[in-house]
């Protein structure tokens, strides 16, 4: 183990520091791999391939952009350059918020819908040989155990 990650300097046990640098490793290398054959075969990245699914999944194929930035992790800026990168590309469209005037809204335009589902099953696929397969007997039941346990703790 480096000095700078020792269990002195990190306050954390050996064990503990295992988990903690292994999700952060794991989270990274599975990221990086979906979102470099989101790219290749369809153009788009992960966070985006996200945000169209979020807009496939709403009613009327559209969400305000503060909910999509809560939903992608971004912040309301972040999330606004890349709307403007998928209505660029004629993936979706801004709209006014009709009950709020300060609002905008994100719209999954037909050709959106259509590269959402042209990529979908190679997402898929991706988180299942990337993320599912490689668990041992009982390690999704674990893991969707342990990520229950955690939710809100970041809160």
């Amino acid at each position: 183990m480096s000095p700078v990650l020792s269990t002195d300097l990190a306050g954390l046990t050996d064990q503990e520091m295992h988990a903690w640098a292994g999700f952060l490793r794991v989270h990274a290398a599975v990221v990086r791999r979906l979102d470099g054959e989101m790219q290749a075969a369809h153009g788009i990245t992960l966070t985006q391939y996200e945000v169209l699914l979020m807009l496939a999944t709403a009613d009327g194929g559209e969400r305000r952009l503060s909910d999509l930035a809560d939903g992608a992790l971004l912040s309301l800026s972040g999330l606004s350059r890349l709307v403007d990168r998928l209505v660029a590309r004629g993936l979706v469209e801004r709209r006014q918020c009709p009950d709020d005037r300060r609002s905008a809204l994100a719209h999954l335009t037909r050709e959106g819908r259509e590269c959402f589902m042209a990529a979908r099953p190679m997402h898929l696929d991706g988180v299942r040989r990337l993320f599912i397969e490689p668990l041992p007997p009982g390690g999704v039941q674990a893991l969707a155990g342990a990520w229950d346990a955690l939710e809100g703790a970041g809160d």
